[in-house]
């Protein structure tokens, strides 16, 4: 029995160096495979970084042009309120002068010479054109 023991002993010591041995190794391979690893997540960051970099400049141009635009459009507002006040004053003025008798035929009138001249006018460069063309 004694035999047995010391037999036990030394497969028990052989297995265990075997066992340092094969942990040894899978701590290699463990440490090479950790580096790869971490050499593949910094690349990992680094493509994250320049992504996040570049959205960042993306939307800091879209933030300029949205209160580019936002500038603009409130400079057409502006105008166009003003447009729309000069409008209705301008009618105001043509309400109040065609609510007079007097002042409505004196446009009337108006209107028919300026209709005339621009008929005379026109009558003239096409007797111009088909005499001389």
């Amino acid at each position: 029995m004694n035999y047995r023991r010391d037999n036990r002993s030394s497969r028990s010591s052989l297995i265990d160096g075997f066992d340092s041995l094969e942990e040894g190794g899978i701590r290699a391979s463990s440490s090479f495979s950790r580096e790869i690893n971490e050499h593949d997540n910094d690349r990992a960051i680094e493509s994250l970084h320049d992504r996040v970099t570049f959205l960042k400049r993306l939307t800091g141009d879209i933030h300029e042009e949205v209160d580019s635009h936002n500038h603009l459009l409130d400079g057409v507002g502006s105008k166009m309120d003003g447009s729309r006040g000069m409008m209705l004053g301008t009618m105001d003025r043509f309400k109040k002068v065609f609510e007079k008798k007097s002042t409505r035929k004196t446009c009337s009138l108006a209107a028919y010479f300026t209709v005339a001249f621009i008929f005379i006018y026109y009558l003239i460069r096409m007797l111009g054109y088909f005499t001389l063309g």
